[in-house]
């Protein structure tokens, strides 16, 4: 007798009645007539079904008549009547399991509408590019690491989001015919860029996700200093001054969260930057004037300055500006004057990972009117009794 866990025309009925006393993705199997059933759910009613190994004909049929999401992760094997069926739902379909797809099941699932997940691919014939370049949806294909020349054209003309989050390299041609897509365009994974492939993608119109490019050459930041959407280039470690020039000139949010150090110079440039920025992985503001400049600027802005090691006097002044809660839990040292002009932002502010502060600056501390975050066991225990004192930390 199978152990296999079916489900069931009367679990179906169950699941109807109350979604939430039923975990479809507990189920191994299920019948045709509760295929059936599930397809009356309402369109707010999400079938997650990940647990499923099989799906027949007659099942995908009644589930493509669903007009919510289908999460279908577990299929490892679709056949092309199974995928034109599916194609037929009006919700978001995830299929991450499928690590092949024929052509006809592609030219059936480039007519759905919708989301559409197709995570497990790791190759896709131009046929099928051409064919799922006119789904229209967001598309993720995060597990392609290669892309011909020919499919890159075809998902160019792709409408929507389009996830190739996996591959790790990208020819110029690819580039020049991936620019040409209207979406967001997410390429997190390549680890190198010709200068050529960035003047391309640099005229793409949409978000563009770089987030593993580890180097950026002067001429490519000058290319993407060019770029209309939100650029996130979030992989880079370090850049140089005149790559940081250019960059400084893009409009729209960028974002270069793993950039520890900055010079003076590129902090100056970063600090004429008009749209959102992104430097939250910075280790350090000093008192140079450009670090100043910056701290000037991104007081101004949204962000988490949480991996702040060193905070410079004259950099703690303009960041006590900042509106909002104030995130600088990676200092362990605050001085007196750095302590006196935090004491007047106004906010929340976080700093718990101090765990050096002297009377003054627990003084200057005590007189803040908002909710500091602060670990009173990790200061000395005179700073301690006096932000205690004043209704601070623990």
């Amino acid at each position: 007798m199978s152990d296999e866990k079916v489900l069931t025309k009367e679990i179906a009925e169950q699941f109807l009645e109350d979604p939430d006393a039923i975990d479809l993705d507990y189920f191994e199997a299920i019948d045709d007539d509760a295929a059936e059933i599930l397809s009356w759910a309402e369109e707010y009613v999400e079938l997650w079904l990940s647990g499923l190994t099989s799906l027949s004909d007659a099942a995908a049929e009644s589930l493509g008549k669903h007009k919510g999401t289908i999460n279908l992760d577990g299929l490892t094997e679709l056949s092309d009547a199974a995928a034109e069926s599916l194609s037929k739902n009006k919700g978001d379909l995830t299929l991450y399991g499928l690590t092949e797809l024929s052509d006809a099941a592609a030219e059936s699932l480039g007519k759905h509408k919708g989301l559409l997940f197709l995570d497990g691919l790791t190759e896709l014939s131009d046929a099928a590019a051409e064919s799922l370049g006119k789904h229209e949806g967001k598309l993720s294909l995060r597990s392609l690491a290669t892309l011909s020349d020919a499919a890159a054209e075809s998902l160019s003309k792709h409408e929507g989001e389009l996830w190739l989050s996996g591959l790790t390299s990208l020819s110029d041609a690819a580039a020049e015919s991936l620019s040409k897509h209207e979406g967001d365009l997410y390429l997190g994974s390549l680890a190198t860029l010709s200068d050529a492939a960035a003047e391309s993608l640099s005229k793409h119109e949409g978000d563009l996700y770089l987030g593993s490019l580890a180097t950026l050459s002067d001429a490519a930041a000058e290319s993407f200093s060019k770029h209309e959407g939100d650029l996130y280039l979030d992989g880079l470690t370090e850049l140089s001054d005149a790559a940081a020039e250019s960059l400084c000139k893009h409009e729209g949010k960028l974002s270069l969260s793993s950039l520890a150090t900055l010079s003076d110079a590129a902090a100056e440039s970063f600090s004429k930057h008009e749209g959102k920025l992104d430097l939250g992985g910075l280790t350090r503001l000093s008192d140079g004037p450009g670090h100043i400049a910056l701290a000037e600027r991104l007081s101004k802005l949204e962000g988490d300055f949480s991996c702040l090691t060193s905070l410079s006097d004259a950099a703690a002044e303009s960041l006590s500006k900042h509106e909002g809660e104030l995130e600088l839990s990676g200092l362990t040292s605050l001085s007196n004057a750095a302590a006196k002009s935090l004491g007047k932002h106004e906010g929340d502010l976080a700093l718990s990972g101090l765990t050096s502060l002297s009377d003054a600056a627990a003084e200057s501390l005590s007189k803040y009117t908002g909710e500091i975050d602060i670990n009173l066991d990790n200061l000395p225990p005179s700073a301690a009794k006096i932000l205690r004192d004043a209704g601070h930390g623990d």
